[in-house]
């Protein structure tokens, strides 16, 4: 959530990644899962009738005051509600076999005290709204994970146990830090990986190197690799990545997109579906070495920014077939994108474009908003490669 200070730490940030492969997250992980509740590896050929799955994620959550003061009208003056906010995309969420979110920003304690920008502390009723929203997991690595130090990293990945989310990307201890979220999807498992450039000059708290997962490719495909040997069928990985309001890609995304699509295990793929936060702004979608390539997903919840696009996004979905043979890959048969808003009303609320147009035709300022977003993410020639807007 920096600004242009941040914007430069991010870019030197990640070029020292590219410059020493091994710099940011110590050795790369083995992802040892013991005692993780899983599912059984899968089989080396189908075995049986395999169900496809559908799968949406969507960008940044990030309650600024505005956006809290919201959910405290909402709940009536006394807590927080966040459910309203998040109602106008339920329905896109909630019918996703599998559905992902990016939580910015750290949680307090349940009646605060709550700071917004430069250094967050969230009202963790945040978690249960996303969970009634239908999301099933969040990626929880970010430039603001460590706002609230160590204790900021328990309750969030508390407050998301409680609620029934699962979490990658930040831990409580060690061995937490080396398992991906795996999640159950049509007759596939899903694993979710999330990594961040950096935690805005916020030193890991003694003692607790593993506290949030930097970006070092070396250690993403291992940590990929491992997930497959714990019986992930499709591995997803969440990067917080880019530069602040710019609509193309940066260097570093670029790079890092083609090195970790071209990463493979005996002919397959070790990411499947690379999905990009940070960068406040709709970014292009991409297939890139035959993987597609969200950039960047753009802010769902936000407040007021400095620029209006960071109240605009879009949500993902991607439609998965299951392997024909064995050896084979998931392959995502189906690529959608949903334009998204955070209307500031009052009352805020997060807004369907597609839908809310149907509905009244005459929004000329939707209507606007929605083709800016359709523009971003299909400025690299994903409509090419099959990739369709959708309205719900």
């Amino acid at each position: 959530m920096r600004r242009t200070r941040i914007r430069t730490r991010a870019a030197v940030l990640l070029a020292a990644v590219f410059g020493a492969a091994a710099g940011c997250a110590g050795p790369p992980s083995t992802a040892s899962l013991s005692g993780l509740d899983r599912p059984s590896p899968s089989p080396s050929a189908p075995r049986g009738p395999q169900r496809g799955f559908t799968l949406v994620a969507s960008g940044d959550v990030i309650p600024y005051p505005t956006i809290m003061n919201q959910a405290r009208q909402d709940a009536g003056g006394s807590g927080h509600d966040f459910v309203k906010l998040l109602a106008g995309v339920r329905p896109v969420v909630a019918a996703a076999d599998v559905a992902i979110c990016h939580m910015e920003t750290p949680y307090g304690e349940p009646d605060g005290p709550f700071t917004g920008y430069p250094t967050f502390v969230s009202p963790p009723q945040v978690a249960a709204a996303l969970k009634a929203t239908g999301y099933d997991s969040c990626s929880t690595a970010s430039n603001h994970t460590l706002d609230a130090g160590a204790a900021g990293v328990r309750r969030t990945l508390d407050a998301m146990d409680r609620a029934g989310l699962r979490h990658a990307g930040s831990a409580r201890s060690a061995a937490e830090a080396g398992k991906p979220a795996l999640l159950r999807a049509g007759s596939a498992t899903v694993a979710q990986l999330s990594y961040t450039y950096g935690t805005n000059g916020i030193p890991l708290p003694d003692g607790m190197p593993w506290a949030v997962n930097r970006i070092d490719p070396e250690r993403i495909v291992a940590d990929a690799r491992a997930a497959r040997r714990a019986g992930a069928d499709v591995v997803v990985l969440s990067v917080h990545w880019g530069t602040e309001w710019q609509e193309d890609p940066d260097r570093q995304q670029v790079d890092l997109a083609d090195r970790l699509t071209r990463s493979s295990t005996a002919g397959r793929p070790d990411i499947d579906l690379v999905i990009g936060t940070h960068n406040h702004v709709p970014q292009a979608y991409q297939k890139v070495n035959g993987t597609w390539v969200v950039h960047g997903l753009g802010d769902q919840v936000a407040g007021v920014m400095q620029d209006r696009r960071g109240n605009h996004g879009s949500i993902a979905r991607f439609t998965f077939a299951p392997p024909q043979r064995a050896g084979q890959r998931w392959t995502v048969t189906k690529a959608e994108f949903i334009p998204q808003m955070t209307d500031r009303g009052p009352p805020w609320r997060v807004v369907n474009l597609g839908d809310a147009l149907k509905r009244d035709p005459g929004r000329q300022d939707y209507r606007e908003v929605r083709d800016g977003i359709r523009d971003a993410v299909l400025r690299r020639g994903a409509a090419a490669d099959g990739l369709t807007m959708a309205d719900r």
